[in-house]
């Protein structure tokens, strides 16, 4: 749960910068502050002013839930210790500032992964609780909270609580937006694996329905999960995808050469994206191509590929600052969840979207399994779908009004982590349990020391 910025904070931990999120729409000024100890994030609460504070982490929130305009913002990255390992147990106790990037280095030499990641390792373990990640495998695993034993938290009184599943406060923490307080620490269970590397499966779906099947009949055979689609495919090839899954190599998998260091982390890196890019480079008629060849290009089916983790969960991390591509205007990431049972919300909103030509090359499709526990999580059982809008687009935001509703006539919500324009009048809808998490946090926050600008817009 972070923001990117256009400058870096000097070595007293204070500056005064723009904050906007990774699709780097709607700037906000606020003043930009890097504890580098527990101690200096207390100072930090205690001093964030009448705008308040909220924390932030690596730069890979959407829009602006780590953000506060005329406030502070706590840079959380330089508390970043990795403080005990439990090699047989399989748990973790790390800072909150760590990233994912940086417990795959350390856990995989010894035999463990993370239990949860999202499309980038770059982000932190607090903003992972923060945002209540998911990935490829939550129809099996869950959220990310789900595998926290425990996290101590900084509140707005100054306290530091050992907070632990199965209370209140755990449960508007997770998925909280930082809005509880700052994260210091977690304790987290990790997933035992033989290699580093992935099996990985992939088959081409003509259509949407055809996609549906084939996921509905055979994700429980996977750990992993996920369907890219074709959102500019229309006609009979509407909702057109390919689908990978997969799950992590056994040892006796890997050929005689890999098998002489099984649980290297090998990582690929590309030159960043350009600073300054074109305007109008992805138009519909560019992104058309690119869909058009990735499709082609996939097989109709191939069992058993090895694959790097790197290149099976986090693609885009090869490509640093890969969100210059959408251009000074920045993009909207879109993604929303409707239950089993309203598969013809989903089949509408797809059918919308590849009408209306939204020049989208990232749009995944994927299961969700049992709801979990944080108030604000977002996760329910059923079809969730997220793609990329260049921000100009003409008509965007009133066309994402009208799919915001078509998903809360459904049933269904929006991701606060990727949301830059939600109307705050679905909320309440969307998510049953607001009323608790703002009476928490007007209990635990009255003078309402953390706040963002997502609070703000949605009354948080």
């Amino acid at each position: 749960m972070s923001a990117d910025t256009d400058s870096d904070p000097d070595v007293m931990g204070l500056d005064h910068t723009t904050v906007t999120g990774w699709g780097r729409t709607a700037p906000t000024a606020a003043r930009l502050i890097r504890p580098r100890s527990y101690e200096e994030a207390a100072a930090a609460v205690r001093d964030c002013g009448a705008r308040g504070g909220i924390p932030r982490g690596l730069g890979r929130a959407y829009g602006d839930a780590a953000q506060n305009a005329g406030g502070s913002v706590l840079d959380m990255t330089a508390l970043d210790r990795v403080h005990a390992i439990d090699a047989d147990g399989g748990t973790v106790l790390c800072d909150a500032g760590v990233s994912l990037h940086r417990l795959m280095e350390v856990l995989l030499p010894l035999g463990w992964f993370v239990p949860v990641t999202p499309g980038t390792r770059y982000v932190t373990v607090g903003g992972a609780i923060g945002a209540d990640i998911h990935g490829k495998n939550h129809h099996v695993s869950g959220s990310f909270a789900r595998h926290v034993l425990a996290l101590e938290l900084l509140t707005a009184d100054g306290e530091i609580r050992t907070v632990i599943p199965g209370t209140p406060l755990f449960d508007a923490t997770a998925g909280g937006m930082g809005l509880t307080g700052v994260i210091l620490t977690a304790t987290i269970r990790l997933q035992p694996v033989e290699t580093s590397l992935m099996s990985v499966d992939t088959e081409r779906a003509t259509d949407l329905d055809d996609l549906m099947a084939r996921l509905a009949a055979t994700d429980h055979r996977y750990r992993y999960s996920v369907a890219w689609i074709d959102l500019l495919a229309r006609g009979a090839a509407t909702g057109r995808a390919v689908l990978t899954r997969g799950d992590h190599a056994p040892l006796d998998a890997l050929p005689a050469r890999l098998r002489r260091d099984p649980l290297a982390f090998r990582t690929s890196r590309l030159p960043a994206t350009p600073a300054i890019l074109p305007e109008g480079l992805l138009s519909r008629t560019t992104v058309g191509l690119f869909n058009e060849l990735w499709y082609r290009k996939a097989p109709r089916t191939r069992t058993g590929r090895l694959q790097r983790i790197s290149g099976f969960f986090h693609p885009l991390d090869g490509v640093p600052h890969w969100n210059r591509v959408y251009g000074r205007g920045g993009f909207v990431q879109y993604q929303f969840v409707v239950g089993y049972g309203r598969e013809d919300a989903l089949r509408r909103i797809v059918r919308r979207i590849s009408e209306r030509r939204c020049p989208s090359f990232l749009a995944v499709l994927k299961r969700f399994g049992e709801s979990d526990p944080g108030w604000l999580s977002f996760p329910v059982p059923g079809w969730t779908l997220a793609l990329d809008i260049p921000a100009g687009l003409p008509g965007l935001g009133a066309f994402l009004d009208e799919l915001d509703e078509e998903v809360a006539a459904a049933g269904g919500r929006v991701y606060l982590a990727k949301d830059a324009r939600l109307r705050p009048d679905l909320l309440a809808a969307m998510y049953p349990r607001l009323d608790d998490f703002r009476e928490l946090r007007a209990r635990l926050d009255p003078r309402g020391v953390f706040v963002s600008d997502l609070a703000r817009r949605l009354s948080l």
